[in-house]
C-alpha cells in the first residue's frame, strides 16, 4: 500500500466537555482531509483524548469516579460533539489504550538504548493545571505564566536530553521552510530554541494512574510525554509491519499554546533521538478571544458548537443539517491563521448573512430564478464566456495556494470571492436585458452563470459538504469532488434539468435573533443592533433608524404617497430642482449614503409603480419602497447593488414601512433609472 496522507488534531485533554476552540482545529483537520480526497490523496485522520495525568486522577476523585470510568464519560462526550459535527475522522485515539501503552514503553526503551535518557533528582516548580515543569526564571508572581499555583517537588526521575537536539532542531527547521507554519510561529520557535534548551524531566512518582517504565512501575511517563507519542502509536509502531504506510505524519494541527515548547520542540527531538522521520508540517492556528482573553474553559466563557448551531437554527429556521453547517463555516471563516481573532455570535451571526445568505445563496437564487424564465431551466448548449472561465480559474488556484500552506480562511475567502464576482456579473451582463433584445449571448451568460456556481460548490464542499451536495443538486448534476475536473466544462452538462430554487440559508431573522440575545444574556433591556443585525465586533448601528427614530406620525396615520413623478417620494431622489438651487456642503453632508444589496423585490399590492424591497446594508436589513415598478422587473432587481439614503426618516407608504430611499436618474420618459457602483463594493460602506 502507497503512503497516506497522515493528518491529526492534538488529542484532547479529558479535563471538560470539547467547546467551540477544540471544536475549530477537529473542524479545520476536517476540511483539510476533505480537501486531500479531492485532490486524489488517500488521507487518514486521527482524533482523540489525552486520559493520562494527576490532573486527570484529581477530577475523577472529585466527581465520585474512578479514573476509566471519568474518562469514558468525557471521551465519549468528545466524540458525539464531533460525529454532531460532520466530523469525518477515521481513528478517535485514546491514551489509555493498549495499543497507546505498548508504543509508549517501546519509544521510551529506544531513546534508552540509544543514550538520550539517564536519571536523576528533579527539584523545581510544578504547575499540575498544566501539567508542565517550570524553572524560577518562568515564574511570574510565584504563579506558572497561565496564572496558576505551583507546587515545589523534589524526587528520583528520569531526564531526557533535549538539550543535545538544539542545532538538528535548528538545521532541519532551516532546511524545510514548511516544517513549521505559520511563518510567524516559526519565528517564535526558533528564537526560543537559541536561547538553549534543557533537559526535561519525564517522569513522576506513580499516583496509581498513567503509564508505567517498563523496568520501574513506581514510575509513570510524565503526561506530555506520553500524549506526544500517540501519534506514532496510532499508526502501529513498532510491531505492525504497515507503519510507515503513515508514518511520517504530513500535518499536526493544532492551538499554538502547545506549539513551541511541545509539538515543535519536544516531540520532533523526541523522533530524532528515537530515529524515526519528523512529520512532514506542524502548524498551529492562534485563538479565539473575547476581548483580550483567551477562550478558556478555566475561565469559563466557552462557546458550546452544538448549543451555537441550535441558536442559528433557532434565529434562521434553516434546517438540521444547515445549522452545522453554518457552524462549519464561521470556523473556516473566523479561524486566526497568524493571530488571534474575535469569535462571538456578531461574527457568526455577519459572516452567516454576508458570505452564505447573501453573496452564496442569492447567487444561487437569482441564478437558478433567472434560468428557469430565460432558458426554460435547463442549462444552456452554450460556451462559457471567457470572464467567468477567468473568475473560476483564479478562485481555484488562490485556493489552492491558501490550502498549500494550510491557510483555511484564505482558502474560504476565495470560495466566497467567486460569488461576489458572479454577483457582479449578473449585473454586468443583465441577463433580463439580453433575453428583451433577444440576444444570442443569453445563453452563454447563463452557462457562465452556472458554471461558477458549479465551481464554488466543489470549492465549499470541504467546509459545508451538505450545503455543497444541495447546491449540486438543484443544479441537476451529482456532486463534483474532483479537483482537476472542477472548472470543467464536463461537470456542467447542456441540457441538465435544473432545480425550483429553494433557500439553502434562510436568513437570520432580527425579530428572532434579539429572542436569542435576551435569552442568552438574562436581560430586559433591547439588545443592541449589533446582536440582533449580527453587526459584528463591539457595539450597535450608528445610522439605524429602528435603534433611533421614532415615528409616531408615521406609525399612527396611513398617508397616502404623493407621486408628482415616476418615483414615490421615499423610494428615490431625482433632480427636480433647478440647477440655481444651491446647497452648503454641510447640509449635504447629513445625507448618508450607503452602498446595500437588494435581497428580494415583490411588486406591492394596489400600485403599478411601488416595488417592495429587502435590502441588507452592511449586516442590517431593511425594507424599501420604491417606485420603479414599470422600469425593473423583480429577476432584474435581485442580487443588484444600490445606493441607499440610510438616514431618511421612515414612513408608510401604502401601509408599508419604508426605510430609506434609493438614488435613480430619471430617462427622456420618466423611467427610473438605478445608480450603483462600478464594481462591487461592500455593503454598508459610505458613498462620499
Amino acid at each position: 500500500m502507497s503512503k497516506r496522507y497522515y493528518l491529526t488534531t492534538p488529542i484532547y485533554y479529558v479535563n471538560s466537555v470539547p467547546h467551540i476552540g477544540t471544536t475549530l482545529t477537529t473542524v479545520i483537520a476536517d476540511i483539510c482531509k476533505r480537501y486531500q480526497l479531492m485532490r486524489g490523496e488517500n488521507p487518514f485522520y486521527l482524533t482523540g483524548t489525552d486520559e493520562n495525568g494527576l490532573k486527570v486522577l484529581d477530577a475523577a476523585e472529585k466527581a465520585g469516579k474512578t479514573p476509566m470510568e471519568f474518562v469514558d464519560d468525557i471521551s465519549n462526550r468528545f466524540v458525539e460533539v464531533f460525529d454532531a459535527m460532520n466530523v469525518s475522522y477515521d481513528v478517535f485515539f485514546r491514551t489509555t489504550s493498549d495499543q497507546h501503552k505498548k508504543t509508549v514503553q517501546a519509544l521510551f526503551e529506544r531513546l534508552k538504548e540509544n543514550g538520550h535518557i539517564y536519571q536523576g533528582v528533579y527539584e523545581g516548580w510544578y504547575d499540575v493545571g498544566s501539567e508542565t515543569f517550570y524553572k524560577e526564571s518562568d515564574l511570574v508572581d510565584g504563579k506558572s505564566p497561565d496564572g496558576n499555583e505551583v507546587q515545589w517537588v523534589s524526587e528520583d526521575n528520569w531526564f531526557f536530553k533535549l538539550s543535545a537536539f538544539e542545532n538538528q532542531l535548528l538545521d532541519h527547521i532551516s532546511a524545510n521552510p514548511d516544517f513549521l507554519l505559520p511563518e510567524s510561529r516559526k519565528n517564535e520557535v526558533v528564537s526560543f530554541l537559541k536561547q538553549g534548551l534543557r533537559d526535561m524531566c519525564i517522569t513522576r512518582k506513580n499516583p496509581g494512574w498513567g503509564i508505567p517504565l517498563p523496568w520501574d512501575e513506581t514510575k509513570v511517563v510524565y503526561v506530555w510525554f506520553d500524549a506526544l507519542i500517540n501519534y506514532v502509536a496510532a499508526t502501529g509502531w513498532p510491531d505492525d509491519p504497515n507503519w510507515e504506510n503513515l508514518w511520517p505524519a504530513d500535518v499536526h494541527w493544532m492551538a499554538k499554546e502547545i506549539f513551541t515548547r511541545f509539538h515543535a520542540t519536544l516531540w520532533p527531538a523526541m523522533l530524532l533521538g528515537a530515529g524515526l522521520p519528523l512529520p512532514k508540517t506542524v502548524i498551529a492556528h492562534g485563538w479565539f478571544v473575547f476581548g483580550d482573553q483567551k477562550m478558556s474553559k478555566s475561565l469559563g466563557n466557552v462557546i458550546a458548537p452544538l448549543e451555537l448551531a441550535d441558536e442559528m437554527q433557532e434565529k434562521t429556521g434553516c434546517s438540521d443539517k444547515m445549522k452545522i453547517e453554518a457552524v462549519r463555516w464561521s470556523l473556516a471563516r473566523l479561524m486566526p491563521y497568524e493571530g488571534d481573532s474575535n469569535y462571538n455570535r456578531d461574527e457568526v451571526d455577519k459572516h452567516y448573512n454576508a458570505d452564505l445568505a447573501n453573496d452564496l445563496g442569492n447567487a444561487l437564487n437569482r441564478s437558478l430564478a433567472m434560468a428557469h424564465k430565460f432558458v426554460d431551466g435547463k442549462v444552456p448548449d452554450a460556451p462559457t464566456e471567457d470572464d467567468a472561465i477567468e473568475a473560476i480559474q483564479a478562485a481555484k488556484q488562490k485556493y489552492a495556494m491558501a490550502m498549500d500552506v494550510l491557510n483555511v480562511p484564505e482558502a474560504v475567502d476565495a470560495a466566497i470571492g467567486l460569488m461576489r464576482f458572479l454577483n457582479k456579473y449578473i449585473d454586468t451582463r443583465a441577463p433580463w436585458a439580453l433575453a428583451k433584445s433577444s440576444d444570442p449571448a443569453l445563453g452563454s451568460v447563463i452557462r457562465s452563470m452556472l458554471a461558477c456556481l458549479r465551481a464554488a460548490e466543489t470549492l465549499v464542499s470541504p467546509m459545508m459538504p451538505w450545503a455543497a451536495d444541495e447546491i449540486a443538486k438543484q443544479l441537476g448534476h451529482a456532486p463534483c469532488r474532483n479537483w482537476n475536473e472542477l472548472g470543467s466544462p464536463s461537470t456542467l452538462v447542456a441540457g441538465a434539468i435544473l432545480a425550483i430554487p429553494e433557500p439553502i440559508f434562510p436568513r437570520i431573522d432580527p425579530q428572532k435573533a434579539k429572542v436569542v440575545h435576551d435569552r442568552l444574556f438574562r436581560t430586559s433591556t433591547p439588545s443592541p443592533v449589533s446582536e440582533a443585525k449580527g453587526e459584528g465586533r463591539g457595539g450597535g448601528s450608528s445610522d439605524n433608524p429602528k435603534s433611533k427614530i421614532q415615528n409616531p406620525k408615521s406609525d399612527s396615520k396611513d398617508p397616502k404617497p404623493q407621486t408628482p413623478n415616476p418615483m414615490s417620494d421615499q423610494s428615490t431622489i431625482h433632480n427636480s430642482q433647478s440647477t440655481t438651487d444651491e446647497i452648503s456642503i454641510e447640509d449635504f453632508m447629513k445625507v448618508k449614503l450607503k452602498v446595500a444589496r437588494i435581497l428580494e423585490a415583490i411588486p406591492l399590492e394596489g400600485s403599478d409603480k411601488l416595488m417592495k424591497l429587502q435590502v441588507v446594508v452592511g449586516s442590517e436589513q431593511r425594507q424599501v419602497i420604491a417606485g420603479i415598478r414599470k422600469s425593473y422587473d423583480s429577476l432584474d432587481l435581485i442580487g443588484r447593488q444600490v445606493i441607499l439614503v440610510s438616514n431618511l426618516k421612515p414612513a408608510k407608504l401604502r401601509g408599508e414601512m419604508s426605510e430609506g430611499m434609493l438614488l435613480a436618474a430619471v430617462d427622456e420618459d420618466g423611467n427610473a433609472i438605478l445608480l450603483q457602483p462600478d464594481r462591487e463594493a461592500p455593503e454598508g460602506v459610505q458613498v462620499r
